[in-house]
């Protein structure tokens, strides 16, 4: 018998369309369900991987905080974008992976029964860790515009109340490509200090903007310095998915609380990748690699828009993905999904669990198939709608 915390918790789908196209095992299949690139990751995290095989300090458990030199980039990575100094030994732990984080520091800020705040649609996985840690998602809707998605600042922060423990937000949001700015900071500050909140913030994908904007970082607002807990991946901006590394960055106190988590958790991070993020985050060329990167995944955004310019696509602001609104077509994304696969060898996944909103979306991944593979994308949703 399933036990009581898996009850509500559904599989995230993309698992299923995955498992399906890899059994097919054809490469006329376009693979847009899963949150992959082939934008290589930086030369310099390779170098150190590789050199990190060799190296007996690599193959231990210890520390179990994160070596110091990935604490101290991520400490240093997150300060400069946040504008504030973080003690990469009181405010900074390693952690194996982002969601990895995110999990344990829901552990660590979340009572059972309490509420956790939520932009909509949003990653199933983000919804389903909320459940896992004993809280309760109240999802805030998004509203998909010509320009994009939108979500008003004042109902946000008016979604925080006394059962609230903690705001989880994500920049750019995954997988609308929904941007939070300053407005929202504004308005999250008065109800995050008003009802003793945390706030949440996922920055995997924060400087994968189409903008061409810099990100815009809660901690950078005063009244939220000190409730900002920073959550960073080495998974998607610096592409090292396989690699399992990030990184949690807070005051003093709630990060004391999520190393004790992490220790009792996943206990330790990957010890042959931990030097290689650190020397991808401290690399003078950081920045030009990451916009170099974002460059690229934007052009195939624009590739996927212009070639679906007919359909009901919402274009993101950021992030891997963009979503197709399925009620148009006269289907149900679950529908919409299987004729892709079976009609026109697209694989993609639709979006039920991704909170409610997300029922009538089926997501594209437009990271992990170069241009010349999606010419023909509208050709092949023509063939699955008619």
């Amino acid at each position: 018998m399933t036990v009581t915390r898996l009850r509500d918790i559904p599989g995230i789908g993309v698992d299923a369309v995955g498992d399906a196209a890899d059994a097919a095992n054809d490469p006329e299949f376009l693979r847009l369900e899963n949150l992959d690139t082939d934008v290589r990751p930086p030369a310099v995290a390779l170098t150190a991987t590789r050199a990190a095989v060799g190296d007996d300090a690599a193959n231990s458990y210890l520390p179990f905080q994160g070596h110091r030199s990935l604490r101290e980039a991520a400490a240093a990575h997150v300060g400069r974008i946040a504008g504030r100094r973080y003690d990469p030994d009181a405010e900074c732990v390693s952690v194996a992976g982002g969601l990895n984080g995110i999990l344990n520091t829901l552990l660590a800020t979340v009572e059972p029964g309490q509420e956790v705040v939520l932009c909509d649609p949003v990653y199933a996985g983000l919804v389903n860790r909320v459940r896992l840690a004993g809280g309760v998602p109240r999802f805030v809707p998004a509203a998909p515009t010509a320009e994009g998605w939108t979500i008003d600042a004042e109902r946000l922060a008016g979604a925080v109340g006394p059962d609230t423990a903690a705001v989880l937000t994500m920049g750019p949001t995954m997988p609308t490509g929904l941007v939070l700015d300053d407005r929202h900071w504004s308005a999250l500050a008065g109800a995050c200090e008003r009802h003793d909140a945390w706030l949440v913030y996922d920055a995997a994908m924060e400087r994968i903007r189409f903008d061409g904007r810099p990100p815009s970082h809660p901690a950078a607002h005063d009244g939220l310095a000190a409730r900002t807990i920073t959550v960073g991946s080495a998974s998607k901006e610096l592409r090292l998915i396989g690699w399992r590394v990030g990184w949690v960055v807070g005051p003093a106190p709630i990060v004391a609380d999520i190393r004790l988590v992490g220790l009792t958790n996943v206990v330790c991070q990957v010890g042959l990748a931990q030097n290689a993020v650190a020397a991808a985050l401290d690399a003078p060329d950081a920045e030009a690699d990451v916009a170099a990167a974002t460059a690229e995944w934007q052009r195939r955004c624009e590739r996927v828009l212009d070639r679906l310019a007919g359909y009901p696509v919402i274009r993101p602001h950021g992030g891997w993905s963009l979503l197709i609104d399925t009620r148009p077509l006269g289907l149900t994304a679950a529908e919409l999904s299987w004729r892709l696969f079976h009609r026109a060898k697209v694989a993609a996944t639709p979006m039920d669990g991704w909170g409610p909103g997300g029922t009538h979306y089926l997501r594209l991944v437009f990271a992990n198939e170069p241009l010349e593979r999606l010419t023909d994308l509208k050709e092949r949703f023509d063939q699955a709608v008619r």
